[in-house]
């Protein structure tokens, strides 16, 4: 649990972190509003969408009906993934590295 509160805290104070997860939330910022007012969708079906969407799942209840938010939705889609796909490789990076052990103190490199 301790490793998993250092990577976390790791990933925090990682600039190309935050810059990350501002983009992650500037993704789901930008297509909820969209879908709000393109769409005429409410402020909590709009985000459901946006979630939805990215996460793949998918579930059909609710779709784009004007073919702006069509070809939006197919753009945000290819974007949106990329960024969430980029946000989980950096926190998994920073979860790993807190798992590993540390560099001993004692061995030096092998000479020839």
């Amino acid at each position: 649990m301790r490793e998993i509160a250092t990577g976390l805290r790791n990933f925090w104070r990682d600039p190309s972190g935050r810059v990350v997860l501002a983009l992650a939330g500037t993704v789901v910022g930008t297509g909820t509003v969209f879908y709000r007012f393109v769409e005429d969708l409410r402020w909590l079906d709009s985000l459901y969408f946006c979630v939805i969407t990215l996460t793949t799942v998918g579930f059909g209840d609710i779709s784009p009906t004007t073919t702006a938010g069509k070809v939006f939705t197919m753009i945000y889609a290819v974007v949106g993934m990329g960024v969430f796909v980029a946000l989980a490789s950096t926190v998994a990076h920073h979860l790993i590295a807190a798992k590993a052990p540390a560099p001993s103190q004692n061995s030096s490199p092998a000479r020839d």
